[in-house]
């Protein structure tokens, strides 16, 4: 009974708040010349919808229940305007912005975004959110939630090393940049955050786009894009300190800072932070560290910015999975750096760690010729070097070009060794754009990059149990990867109707690649690649009225392969590059409780990239191109605000991800030779049908904040045979949090927050891996599943002064 009295009072509630008829007509002006602004943005307050205002400067925001109204307006290069009404009848209100004395850093992602104006599909996540999901997680912390987004970590509880797929394309597929610079490796094309530890404290927010996107600077974008912005300064001196405590002896300490606006031009900001964790794996210990640092110069005009961002990690290899015969008895089982002593006991190598320090240096600069036209440039340089160890039991001395030894009048084979495997890097460029709007009707954007990678690989044997004349740092491999990649576009949106809005997105990338040496496999590897991608996007939206808006695109991206790639494959089954037809119809509502999207997508591959099974000359797996494969499916998400207090956000993803035919190879230990089997169409690995988020948020009193995260992920299938031997088991996870914030006199605020991750304690497992084999005729199978922290918790308080 209480539980249905509840509900009906939301929805009383919910309709008395829909049943109000006033309304607020607005025009935004320019001070200087009393001229009306188009395409200011306007937020009503405790509103979800934002209005965009048209060519006159106008904007009309309807239904809206009797009270008080803050209205909230900017538009880039003018200063922000916010004003209070008491709304109880229909209003026409001016609102007059006044020009910036500085330029700010909104111009310096702009290039990059797409806006509401783009007929694409996106996702803004800003800095309160950001920070309402930090703790001493990975910044996969912060986008978890999002649309068609799928999470992992190797240690279980988010520290050290993590994985991320959207619309189920993993990492190197999915283009990251920061501050418009790109973040991937261009070799792995992945991006990596274990090597950037706390990253989100020094975000400000981020646009995650889907399917192809707009263009970007660096990686391919076939499945998705994340553009993050780095911190903008703030006006006046501040301090942070943030300490957090959580399960699995995590810890995380943290200091942010900034001096404010000196002398009107210029501004230093910063952070330092610690994370160390055990893991919820044994032995997945996580010891990470990193710097943020910015100087900032504000002109009337011009903006120059030096950003310093650098992390270092140290983390206990867990990348091995649990083996599935004993995922029932010990979840938390890790083999690696397991070995057998002399006396026959288990031992463990305590050294068996990953180790890579990476170093980021940003020099900004951002000009405003006038109000038609700006331009922004970067140079960029980064600095990576690391290693991760291994204790190897019985390894060949032919695997490391070692004579086998004779001792006693016995020649052995085999040893006990420690070994390394080094990357040694540098990766530097030049991005930039140029934004230019010489009528209300049209924007251009004129942008690029030119970005040189330099990338040495080697290995060394730092010790041998059984060894002679044997160098100390002994190197049994190297080789090399240089690799230049080099873009121009042009994005152009133009309103051809009054409600009728075109977008050309045209890019030109050139990729010139060299890899030279011999991997560790004593293998030759030199080769040398050139490709030469045009990828071409355009659509249209179109505004119904001021609620309803539709969008339809369709684009064409082409990825290059990755080093991997390349130097696993033989010359006679060498991979060639992969493309992708994007088809993206979107639909938008937008009321005052309750805002709705849809997005409909059909991507359509030609020669994607996939594992089949196939093998090397020397047993190593490779990726081979699939003629045809698609993923198609639907988006939805809305966001319900009946009462002040009350808050729900939901997203849901429905998709089909196939390969259209199939060939499955499996190794036959018996005869040496692979089994192949026609399976035809099925499943592409790691590709859930159903992805689905919940985040309800409840203020029950002021500063108090309550919130309900829940996460559905489907089925997913381990390899693309889409067996159901070979699969990961749905599973629904919910997190609560709680932040109550208070003001003190001798502080700016002070903040207290705890959080229970995984409340009912759900067993699943978020990533795996296989190899299948054939022996005695009966197909068997390797395998390593990676299981998630059951309950746990962290907590913590947050002192700004």
């Amino acid at each position: 009974m209480k539980l249905k009295g509840t509900m009906l009072i939301l929805a009383l509630a919910s309709y008395l708040s829909l049943s109000a008829q006033f309304s607020i007509n607005g025009t935004v002006k320019n001070a200087e010349n009393n001229e009306p602004l188009a395409g200011a943005h306007v937020l009503i307050n405790n509103q979800l919808r934002t209005d965009v205002t048209n060519k006159n400067g106008q904007f009309v925001a309807t239904s809206l229940p009797k009270g008080n109204y803050t209205i909230h307006v900017s538009f880039v290069g003018f200063e922000s305007s916010e004003q209070t009404i008491e709304l109880s009848s229909n209003q026409t209100i001016e609102i007059v912005l006044k020009r910036k004395s500085i330029i700010f850093e909104e111009v310096i992602v702009k290039a990059t975004r797409a806006n509401e104006k783009t007929p694409t599909a996106f996702e803004n996540i800003n800095k309160d959110e950001i920070q309402k999901l930090n703790d001493a997680r990975n910044i996969t912390a912060v986008i978890d939630q999002s649309l068609s987004m799928v999470t992992t970590s190797d240690a279980g509880n988010g520290i050290g090393n993590v994985g991320y797929r959207l619309r189920g394309t993993d990492e190197t597929r999915i283009n990251v940049t920061i501050d418009g610079v790109p973040l991937n490796d261009p070799e792995s094309q992945g991006a990596w955050f274990v090597n950037l530890p706390d990253f989100a404290s020094s975000v400000d927010n981020v646009q995650i786009q889907r399917g192809v996107g707009t263009s970007s600077n660096g990686a391919a974008a076939f499945g998705g894009s994340m553009n993050f912005q780095t911190l903008k300064f703030q006006p006046n001196p501040y301090a942070q300190i943030n300490e957090i405590y959580g399960s699995y002896n995590t810890w995380k300490h943290n200091l942010n800072f900034g001096t404010g606006l000196i002398n009107g031009h210029f501004a230093i900001d910063g952070r330092v932070s610690k994370i160390t964790s055990d893991g919820f794996i044994d032995r997945a210990t996580s010891d990470l560290s990193s710097i943020y640092l910015a100087g900032s110069y504000f002109g009337k005009k011009t903006m120059v910015k030096f950003l310093i961002l650098s992390g270092k990690e140290k983390t206990y290899q867990s990348w091995d999975g649990v083996p599935s015969y004993i995922l029932d008895t010990n979840r938390t089982y890790n083999g690696i750096g397991q070995y057998t002593d002399e006396n026959g006991q288990t031992k463990y190598y305590n050294n068996e760690t990953d180790n890579y320090t990476q170093s980021r240096y940003h020099l900004t600069f951002a000009h405003e010729f006038n109000s038609k036209l700006n331009i922004t440039s970067a140079l960029h340089y980064t600095r990576g070097f690391g290693y991760y160890e291994q204790y190897r039991e019985d390894d060949s001395y032919s695997n490391y070009g070692v004579e086998n030894q004779i001792i006693k009048d016995s020649t052995l084979y085999t040893s006990d060794l420690i070994r390394r495997k080094y990357l040694d890097n540098y990766f530097y460029g030049l991005t930039i754009s140029a934004n230019y709007q010489p009528i209300e009707k049209l924007s251009i954007t004129l942008g690029g990059a030119i970005n040189k990678y330099e990338g040495n690989h080697f290995g060394q044997v730092e010790w041998m149990q059984y060894a002679v004349k044997l160098a100390n740092e002994f190197e049994y491999y190297r080789g090399t990867g240089d690799k230049r990649d080099a873009n121009i576009y042009t994005k152009i949106n133009y309103q051809l109707m009054k409600k009728l809005n075109l977008w050309v997105d045209c890019q030109y990338r050139n990729i010139d690649y060299k890899i030279t040496g011999i991997d560790d496999k004593a293998r030759a590897i030199d080769q040398h690649h050139n490709w030469n991608f045009f990828n071409p996007k355009g659509g249209i939206s179109y505004e119904i009225n001021e609620k309803n808006n539709v969008y339809a695109s369709y684009s064409i991206a082409n990825r290059e392969p990755t080093r991997s790639n390349l130097v696993d494959a033989v010359d006679t089954m060498r991979p060639t590059p992969e493309r992708l037809y994007d088809f993206e119809l979107g639909y938008h509502f937008s009321h005052n409780k309750f805002s709705f999207n849809t997005n409909l997508y059909y991507m359509n591959y030609k020669d994607q990239l996939v594992f089949t099974g196939q093998i090397n000359d020397v047993g190593d797996a490779i990726m081979k191109n699939m003629k045809k494969s698609y993923r198609a499916g639907i988006e939805l998400s809305a966001i319900w605000q009946p009462l002040k207090f009350f808050k729900w956000q939901i997203n849901t993803t429905l998709s089909r991800n196939k390969i259209k035919s199939y060939k499955e190879f499996v190794d036959d230990w018996d005869t040496g030779v692979q089994h192949d089997t026609l399976l035809g169409e099925t499943n592409i690995a790691f590709s859930p049908e159903i992805i689905a988020s919940s985040g309800i948020t409840v203020n029950p009193y002021k500063n108090f904040e309550i919130t309900l995260l829940s996460k559905y992920v489907g089925k997913q299938y381990i390899d693309n045979s889409s067996s159901k031997d070979r699969k990961l088991n749905g599973y629904l996870i919910n997190n609560i949090s709680f932040r109550y914030t208070l003001k003190s006199k001798n502080t700016s605020s002070i903040s207290l927050f705890f959080s229970i991750n995984n409340i009912f304690s759900e067993k699943y497992e978020s990533n795996a891996w296989i190899y299948s084999y054939y022996v005695g005729g009966e197909r068997k199978a390797l395998d390593g599943y990676y299981p998630q922290a059951g309950r746990n918790f962290s907590g913590g308080i947050s002192v700004k002064l």
